[in-house]
């Protein structure tokens, strides 16, 4: 798409300059098309394999470790705007830049590697039947869950890892959004099988922050809205919640931000739980003073979690995020000793 329009720029730019008519219309499809053409965030491609990501987001869908002792493997785990039904895609580009920006660094010897994990073609034994948003059933939920047949997909690439030479203390697991959450189902059940979590604005059930006004009613209020619109997911979502607060230890890095319209201002029960290290992204669109961005995309605070896409539920895959890189190798660091 990007080389077409390439093409149809110059092409135009040809044309204009044979037949000398640089009229103020063409003047403006041309500054259209161009700024189409040099847009990165237009320009974002759909990731829909999985494989090893590097720095330049090209990725290798060979499942291949070369030298694996001295390696650290990253699972990173998409996002979802379904719950509980499969999905067309899993990663965009632009999702994952920061992730790759980690690829090829060093921590106390080992090299980090990336794995971007697309399992968006599960779906729950609900989710195959009828959408669970659309109707207000009644708990409990009936067979497997998404989110779980998720957990044991991740589960069973790590003992593909481990069966290839690399350490279990060396495998990562991560995820924004659902992978966020599918991180937490995962580590607080079998943190023994892995090195350790990182949860990035992690949140499976919807703008519930946002939906039901937490913000001026208070979460308490808000949550008994949700569980009179949507009972069968509130009752899901306590169930899920009731498993990840069992964990005895859970020394995971827990990344959210306030202005989330997702879970955003429902996360401090996290706190609760013993080693889980919560740090809030920041209480705005920067960080460390620098304006966030993805792409050519910049935030917007028109109203308390931003105006549309990008709002505060993907602060953590803007730009700026790297500026917790050193936190996050640090965590690693102290995983792997």
């Amino acid at each position: 798409m990007k080389k077409l329009l390439g093409i149809l720029v110059l092409g135009l730019l040809y044309c204009c300059s044979i037949a000398n008519r640089y009229n103020n219309f063409m003047k403006k499809i041309l500054l259209i098309l161009a700024l189409l053409l040099f847009s990165s965030t237009t320009f974002a491609a759909a990731i829909k394999k999985s494989g090893f990501v590097d720095k330049e987001i090209k990725v290798n869908t060979n499942l291949q470790v070369s030298d694996p002792s001295n390696k650290i493997i990253i699972i990173h785990n998409h996002g979802s705007n379904e719950t509980d039904r499969k999905t067309k895609g899993c990663f965009w580009t632009n999702s994952v830049q920061n992730m790759a920006s980690l690829v090829g660094d060093k921590v106390n010897g080992k090299e980090i590697m990336v794995y971007l994990f697309c399992t968006h073609k599960l779906e729950g034994d609900m989710g195959k039947k009828k959408n669970v948003w659309s109707h207000k059933w009644k708990p409990p939920y009936k067979g497997t869950t998404k989110i779980e047949r998720r957990v044991e997909a991740n589960l069973n690439l790590v003992e593909n890892f481990v069966s290839m030479g690399v350490p279990r203390k060396q495998i990562i697991i991560t995820g924004h959004s659902c992978g966020g959450w599918t991180t937490l189902m995962l580590t607080s059940q079998y943190m023994n099988k892995v090195g350790g979590g990182i949860a990035l604005n992690a949140a499976c059930y919807w703008t519930l922050s946002k939906q039901f006004k937490v913000a001026e009613i208070g979460e308490e209020a808000a949550l008994e809205k949700f569980a009179k619109k949507y009972p069968g997911l509130k009752a899901l979502r306590d169930t899920q919640i009731n498993i990840i607060k069992k964990s005895k230890s859970l020394p995971i890095l827990v990344f959210t931000h306030p202005k989330d319209p997702y879970e955003g201002l429902l996360f401090d029960w996290i706190e609760e739980i013993p080693e889980v290290k919560r740090i809030i992204i920041s209480e705005g669109f920067e960080i460390d003073g620098v304006k966030c961005k993805i792409g050519s995309k910049s935030f917007k605070e028109t109203d308390s979690f931003g105006d549309g896409w990008p709002s505060g539920h993907e602060m953590d895959i803007a730009e700026c995020f790297q500026h917790y890189n050193p936190v996050i190798k640090e965590y690693i660091a102290s995983r792997i000793k």
